[in-house]
């Protein structure tokens, strides 16, 4: 199998993240940049990134990079690379993004429109046919200049990694999947103990967070554009999809809940969890966060609260953090690790954070506020249990 140069792109703040788990993969990291991860696999390694990466938004290849300072070069240096070696002549090859940041060549649709001609004058002289029907398999080619570097890729995601399949309804404010999974990954969280999302909507954070404890491949029940592809061999597909689901961990213990005050928005979690695979994994309940309370020594909030973007709204969501801040105190030994954009929340929370980290969700800077509760005590040991006795 061939070594090719892949380029994992990610929500702003969690590409330490995304690092680790192309790490735990066995794959080798090239680069880190803001918002992608650069790493070595092989063909196989396209299957099971797609299928296990829960941070990455795509799974490209990278074609090649190289200064474009005006239209004619764009044509000429992209012209010159040897796209049959990718792309079968019957294939639909579409130019499917572009994007552009401090560079000459700043209109995306000219650098779609140039890109396309020119991959289509590179592969005429390879198949020495003037016209493409475009009938066959789906290869979308990504365009992205910086710098004025342009970077050509193709997609073998197709979907953005984040339409895992299971979220088909959500609420009026959903957080993306790769971040709530982010959330959950930058928490020490083991599945036996006790995890919490008391503003849970739609449900995504508690369903990435059962996926996560159960070890479930988040690309599991859906497909990716590069499954047709003819220099993947099926059996290498085959081979990541028995992997992943002999990697499920059927009967660990979970204890995930998800709370909301909403009873539409707690429908649609369930119904979302039923699709994720996860039915009866997850406890859904409608209550209010004065009414927050656990049993369990030490455990986990993750969660997504309101963050008052409007004015109206402004008021009751400072009330709200002032409500969240006395019941979280009772909690005495948990952890709390609460995402939002608004700037005033430590201060009407009552408490500062341990540590802050800055997050994107979608184009929106948040914050993801974490307060860490003390470690459980290890187990006892009976050390006269233990000891072996000698005649």
């Amino acid at each position: 199998m061939s070594k090719i140069e892949l380029v994992a792109p990610c929500n702003f703040g969690v590409e330490a993240v995304l690092s680790r788990e192309i790490k735990n993969l066995g794959y080798e990291i090239i680069r880190v940049e803001d918002g992608r991860v650069s790493f070595m696999a092989n063909e196989e390694g396209i299957c099971r990134s797609n299928l296990w990466l829960r941070t990455a938004e795509r799974v490209l290849v990278k074609i090649d990079e190289f200064e474009a300072l005006s239209f004619e070069e764009l044509f000429e240096k992209t012209k010159r690379l040897q796209w049959y070696r990718w792309i079968p002549k019957d294939a639909e090859f579409p130019v499917s993004k572009a994007s552009s940041i401090k560079s000459k060549l700043f209109s995306t649709s000219d650098i779609q429109a140039i890109v396309k001609k020119a991959v289509v004058e590179s592969m005429k002289a390879k198949y020495k046919q003037q016209w493409f029907d475009e009938t066959g398999e789906r290869y979308p080619i990504h365009v992205f200049l910086n710098r004025d570097k342009a970077a050509l890729y193709l997609d073998t995601s197709g979907l953005s990694l984040h339409k895992r399949g299971y979220r088909e309804l959500s609420n009026s404010a959903p957080i993306k999947e790769t971040l709530a999974a982010a959330m959950v990954l930058l928490t020490p969280w083991k599945p036996e103990r006790a995890f919490i999302d008391p503003f849970c909507g739609s449900g995504t954070i508690p369903i990435e967070a059962a996926m996560i404890g159960l070890n479930i491949a988040p690309g599991h029940g859906r497909n990716f554009v590069s499954g047709s592809w003819r220099w993947i061999e099926s059996k290498l597909w085959n081979r990541a999809k028995e992997e992943a689901g002999s990697m499920v961990k059927h009967n660990a213990a979970l204890n995930v809940q998800g709370y909301d005050i909403d009873e539409s928005a707690l429908r649609i979690a369930r119904t979302n969890m039923k699709l994720a695979g996860l039915e009866d994994k997850i406890h859904f309940q409608k209550r209010d966060i004065k009414e927050l309370s656990s049993k369990d020594r030490y455990g986990f909030i993750v969660t997504n609260p309101p963050y008052g973007e409007r004015l109206s709204d402004r008021n009751s969501v400072l009330s709200l953090y002032k409500e969240m801040g006395k019941v979280f105190s009772k909690l005495e030994t948990w952890s709390f690790y609460i995402i939002t954009a608004n700037e005033e929340f430590e201060r009407f929370f009552g408490k500062r954070a341990d540590r802050k980290r800055k997050l994107y969700n979608g184009m929106m800077k948040a914050d993801l506020y974490q307060f860490f509760g003390p470690k459980p005590p290890k187990p006892a040991v009976n050390v006269a249990a233990s000891l072996e006795i000698v005649d």
